[in-house]
């Protein structure tokens, strides 16, 4: 055997090493999804024995907060406030809220407090509304969504159906540019691989995902750990309060929400691209020997499977005959490990597909940005964010890069 066939060898054999058993850690990690519970249907009568108070966190929404408020005054029974708390927004957000509020007067206009030191705007936004709500539960929508007419009736229902002291749903995303359609799903298939699906069976609280547009929880639990203190300093807050949560005995869901809000976040993609990034690793709750873990799998089992399998079957079948394939055996598996992994990447498409309101071929061939989404996810994973929604944050360290 020759040098470069020792070397080739030597190759695929580490490459066998590694990928096989994140293979395994993969299909353990997708495999509750099998028996996920379907979206999450709208509740179009109202509910009176219950009673909810939405907060809304705004710092210059007036482009985007228009269809979120429309969604919100069209709401039945438990709403029963809606808290905008504004961070002294200079764009006209507070006169379209003040308008708002003259149309339904369960709409109600907050300014915070100056933020203290050691907190990130946004949470400091959802204490404070916190501090004034009224309701058994306290769901925070973020500006930018949509709700659909029996959101607040059908996350009660699910919330209670399910036994859970805390829940977020995970949206529809809309208005999406075909750019963003090409590279977004790939990077939100990160996010499945490493947390699960979306109303699968709650993973342990290291492992729970939630999503800040659509987060409720039993205000009474808020206040027993403090309001959203325990999130304070992280940029990925919503995960940050649902794992500590969770890790004191709370039980926290995880639902799909797609037929009952949708989100219009972005309006390109490198704005996309630069706003996931902040807190895309979950590095504020996630342990930093877990993130590389992670980075390794989306890297082994999402963007490394196709160009692999393709190179390895083009030499498989430029061989003639067939047993003149070099290391055949290493081949045949390192073709059905990276198989397996591009069939669960492809099937991945099929279960996504109800989270995007137009799809068309750009979210079809969105796998081919697998590795994009594999080196934001490290580009994000090796870098501590100090920037978001207008506010620098140069002095704040977070739990997860300390």
């Amino acid at each position: 055997m020759n040098l470069s066939g020792t070397f080739a060898q030597a190759v695929g054999l580490v490459l066998l090493v590694l990928q096989l058993p994140l293979l395994l850690l993969l299909l353990a990690r997708l495999a509750p999804g099998r028996t996920r519970r379907a979206p999450i249907a709208p509740r179009l009568t109202p509910r009176t024995d219950t009673t909810v108070s939405v907060i809304v966190a705004t710092l210059n929404e007036a482009s985007r907060i228009g269809p979120c408020l429309d969604g919100l005054m069209a709401q039945l029974d438990p709403l029963c406030e809606v808290l905008v708390v504004d961070s002294r927004s200079t764009d006209g957000t507070q006169a379209l809220v003040e308008a708002a509020s003259a149309r339904d007067p369960r709409i109600r206009l907050i300014t915070d407090d100056p933020l203290p030191d050691g907190w990130v705007g946004k949470v400091w936004a959802l204490d404070t509304g916190l501090r004034h709500a009224r309701g058994e539960w306290v769901l925070g929508i973020d500006a930018d969504t949509v709700p659909a007419p029996g959101l607040i009736g059908a996350v009660i229902d699910a919330v209670e159906q399910d036994g859970y002291d805390v829940a977020s749903f995970s949206p529809q995303f809309r208005d999406q540019t075909s750019a963003e359609r090409v590279v977004q799903p790939a990077m939100l298939v990160t996010l499945v691989y490493r947390c699960g699906a979306a109303g699968a069976t709650q993973p342990p609280p290291d492992r729970v995902l939630a999503n800040g547009q659509c987060f409720v929880a039993r205000r009474s639990l808020l206040q027993q750990h403090g309001g959203y203190a325990p999130a304070r300093a992280s940029f990925c807050d919503d995960v940050t309060l649902a794992r500590h949560l969770a890790a004191h005995g709370a039980r926290v869901g995880f639902l799909d929400g797609s037929r009952i809000i949708q989100v219009s976040a972005y309006v390109s993609l490198a704005q996309m691209w630069r706003e996931w990034g902040r807190s895309f690793d979950l590095k504020d709750a996630t342990p930093m020997w877990r993130r590389w873990l992670d980075v390794a799998l989306v890297w082994g089992m999402q963007a490394v499977p196709l160009p692999l399998f393709i190179g390895l079957l083009s030499l498989w079948v430029s061989a003639t005959p067939i047993g003149a394939v070099p290391h055949q055996p290493l081949v045949q598996a390192l073709l059905l490990v990276n198989g397996v992994a591009l069939l669960v990447r492809l099937m991945m498409l099929t279960a996504l597909r109800g989270s995007y309101a137009v799809r068309g071929w750009p979210f079809w061939l969105s796998f081919l940005s697998d590795i994009a989404a594999a080196w934001r996810l490290t580009l994000s994973t090796a870098r501590t964010p100090t920037r978001w929604r207008g506010r620098q944050y140069d002095t704040l360290i977070t739990d997860g890069a300390r």
